[in-house]
Parts: C-alpha cells; sequence; structure tokens
C-alpha cells in the first residue's frame, strides 16, 4: 500500500509515464485489496473449521466415528451464499423467498402445473400400485397424497437437488437464523452417513438442508423414514416405495386421519365475516353448509362427512376459491407450513382422479412485498390485533387480523394484505386504532 501510495503522489513528465505510473498503481491496489479480502476471508474460514473441530465431541456422542467426521469436514468451508444466515457486520440481502410465501394462488396453484403433476402422478399410481395400496393399508395416507407431495417436493425426481446438504447444514448451524435447531441436523446428518443409509455423494439438499425424494430434514429421516421395500435400508433417495412410504408415516405419525378428505372447496355465502377464517373457529361442516357455505360441483356430502368439523379457509380473503379445512388439512400444513402447499398438494391429489380444476378461479391481485408484510404484522400487533410470529407471511391468522382492523377502521373487509390498508396503518398511529 505504501508503494501505491507512493506512486499516487508520483507526478510524471510525459503522457506516457503517466499511463504507465496509473497502470502499476491500479494493479498493485488491487493486489492489496485482494489480499485483505483473501485474509478475512482465511480468517473466517479459520473461525469456522475451529467451530467445526469443536463439534467432534458432540457427534462421537451419538456414535458417529473419527473416521467419518473427518471425511465429513475434511476442507468444509461454509457457503454465505445462502438465504436465512444472520452474518455480523453485513447488512442482509435481499434473498429469494420460499415459493409458498412470495408468489401469489394464481402462479403457485398454475393450472398447467397442476395438470401436468396430476396426469404423471395418475401413470405413477399404476407403476407403484402394490406398493402404494401397501402404504395406505399400512398408514392411511391415500396413494394420491405421497404422490403429490412427491411431485410437489422434486418433480417425482426430476428436479436435482443443488446444494450439499453437509454444507447446508453446517453452514446454517454456524450463521443461521436458527443455529441450535441446525446444529443438531448437521450431527444427525453425520449420524446418517455413519449408519450408512446414504452414501455421501448423494447428501444433496434444498438450501434449507431438506434431502430425498420427498425432502426430509435429518431429524425427520429417523423419526419418520421407513425401510418399506424390505432391502434393510431406508433410502428416501432412490427407493420410491421407502420415500413415499415415510412421507406417509410422517403424515399419520401427525395425527393423519384415515377415510377423510384434505379439504372441500366450497363457496363462501354472501357477506360472511372473512375475520372467521382461523384454525380456532371450528364448527361441523354440516353447520357451515346450513349457515350458507355451498360445496363445490354440487358435491354431496356423507353424514360422518357433515358431522366432522373444520375451520373456513379463504387464501386470498374474500377473492378466489373458500374451503372448509378439516384436521387433514392441518395435518398437512405440519409437512409444509403454508396454505398454498396444503392447496398444492391436496388439489393435485384429487386430480389425479378427477380432471376438474378449482370450481372458483384464483384472482390475479398482487403479492405485498414480505417486508411490507412484516411491517404490517407490526402494525397490528402494536394494535393488540396479531399475537402470532412477525414473518413477512399473510397466512390464516395474519389475513384475519388484518380484517380485524378493517372492520375496526371502516375500510373494507376483504382480509386480503395490500399496500392500501398498510399505508392507512401508517398513516393513522396505533394508539388512534379502535380495540
Amino acid at each position: 500500500m505504501d508503494l501505491y501510495i507512493s506512486l499516487r503522489g508520483f507526478r510524471p513528465t510525459s503522457p506516457k509515464l503517466a499511463v504507465v505510473a496509473f497502470v502499476l498503481s491500479s494493479f498493485i491496489l488491487f493486489l492489496t485489496l485482494l489480499l485483505a479480502n483473501t485474509t478475512r476471508g482465511s480468517a473466517a474460514d479459520g473461525a469456522f473449521a475451529q467451530w467445526l473441530a469443536a463439534l467432534w465431541p458432540e457427534a462421537q456422542a451419538m456414535g458417529v466415528s473419527r473416521a467419518t467426521f473427518e471425511t465429513a469436514t475434511r476442507g468444509l468451508e461454509p457457503d454465505f451464499s445462502l438465504p436465512d444466515l444472520a452474518l455480523p457486520g453485513r447488512l442482509e440481502a435481499p434473498q429469494p423467498g420460499q415459493a409458498e410465501f412470495v408468489r401469489t394462488p394464481a402462479d403457485y396453484l398454475k393450472e398447467s402445473t397442476i395438470s401436468r403433476l396430476a396426469a404423471q402422478g395418475a401413470k405413477l399410481r399404476q407403476q407403484y400400485r402394490v406398493a402404494l395400496d401397501g402404504i395406505e393399508q399400512r398408514f392411511g395416507v391415500p396413494a394420491g397424497i405421497v404422490l403429490a407431495i412427491w411431485g410437489r417436493e422434486t418433480d417425482f425426481g426430476n428436479y436435482k437437488l443443488p446444494h450439499s446438504a453437509i454444507r447446508v447444514l453446517a453452514t446454517q448451524a454456524y450463521a443461521g437464523k436458527r443455529k441450535d435447531m441446525f446444529r443438531q441436523e448437521f450431527l444427525l446428518a453425520l449420524k446418517m452417513m455413519e449408519e450408512g443409509d446414504v452414501r455421501p455423494a448423494d447428501l444433496r439438499s434444498s438450501w434449507g438442508g431438506a434431502m430425498g425424494l420427498t425432502q426430509f430434514l435429518p431429524s425427520e429421516f429417523y423419526k419418520h423414514a421407513v425401510d418399506f421395500d424390505g432391502d434393510g435400508h431406508r433410502d428416501i433417495w432412490h427407493s420410491v416405495p421407502d420415500a413415499l412410504a415415510s412421507a406417509a408415516k410422517q403424515l399419520a405419525d401427525k395425527g393423519w386421519q384415515p377415510g377423510r378428505r384434505w379439504a372441500y372447496e366450497v363457496r363462501a355465502p354472501e357477506g360472511f365475516d372473512c375475520t372467521q377464517g382461523v384454525p380456532e373457529v371450528m364448527r361441523p361442516i354440516g353447520d357451515w353448509l346450513k349457515a350458507g357455505f355451498v360445496p363445490a360441483y354440487g358435491r354431496r356430502l356423507r353424514p360422518d362427512e357433515l358431522a366432522e368439523t373444520a375451520s373456513v379457509l379463504q387464501p386470498e380473503g374474500i377473492y378466489g376459491p373458500a374451503f372448509l379445512a378439516p384436521k387433514n388439512y392441518f395435518v398437512i400444513k405440519e409437512y409444509n407450513f403454508s396454505d398454498l402447499y396444503a392447496l398444492f398438494v391436496g388439489h393435485v391429489s384429487d386430480r389425479i382422479g378427477d380432471p376438474r380444476p378449482f370450481e372458483t378461479s384464483w384472482s390475479k391481485g398482487a403479492q405485498m412485498r414480505t417486508a411490507d408484510v412484516e411491517a404490517m404484522q407490526k402494525g397490528l400487533t402494536a394494535r393488540g390485533l396479531y399475537e402470532d410470529k412477525i414473518d413477512g407471511k399473510a397466512g390464516m391468522k395474519t389475513r384475519a387480523a388484518l380484517g380485524a382492523y378493517q372492520k375496526a377502521n371502516g375500510l373494507k373487509l376483504d382480509c386480503w394484505p395490500t399496500s392500501g390498508v398498510l399505508d392507512h396503518m401508517r398513516a393513522h398511529p396505533a394508539s388512534a386504532a379502535v380495540r
């Protein structure tokens, strides 16, 4: 750097010398900055290496051999390009959000995608009929549901997971916003390697560390994975029977009700109070029908279906389709906590045997940015209308709280987040809100 400063102070006596001095000084500055960045990177890698080494006692206590630990961690470097990291001294750059929470229902539940996956799912239903019948008999989960999960998660295995699971889990455990959770997931991934259920080369994952045809975190693998094909391995990476049975067991373990539907599309009655569309408001389906809800396509429900309790789900507020969501709907949400994900899986499962689309079309409304939904959630919390997570996701509770704000302030009641409502919140302090 001293040489660079000296050259900057140099006053050339000819144009040629000026050019030479400029080029040389620029090159020296480039090398200086490169060395500084390399030094910082080496320091970060050194801290990461120390952190990894400190995990050995925990890994050993879980039955991981030194050889497996060394194989997994030798030369391992963090991937700081991953979403959901908390890096000191670095402003958080906007990250591509999870599709379930940043795309509109019309985009996420696109008819062309639904119909393609349903058609392929119907063929796979025939191809794996014996295994799927056995899975349903054992776990009570219909073939269509597990096929739809497979289709949604990895496009029936056609989508190749882009990341090294070991690197993702280690990075999230070291620098993620949920370090404790991912620390355990990383250690369990090492255990998976030790026990031989998966080859290291097959440990590919999403940016969140989920693996296999049906996307399991290591902890989910140990809770729910099944050796359904009887070869002695729980192979969710290559064995379709194992992967689908494991997905079915996860749903069963979370409370899936055999013989029950995932949800019922309905038409809501005119003037229905959309703030009632929350999981806490559950009534027998027969009572909802008496209140004016009409099943799509004139569907006639059995007495046992009419007796089942359900919540009202309006994914776009008063716009787009409405649903009565019983227990199984919320079980699917425990696989992926998103209304759109549950709707996608449930609808694809229906379409495998029924070609009809949603009776009511989705609207063309825009999806608010995550940061704006977070601002809205904070505003609703400050007014005592919202008590759930500030996560930028416009789920059932956020939409209901928004509806309560609209009612309290004389706005149009539609339970759908828009910039207009957010602007109204900003223009009217929380202390002035009607509670």
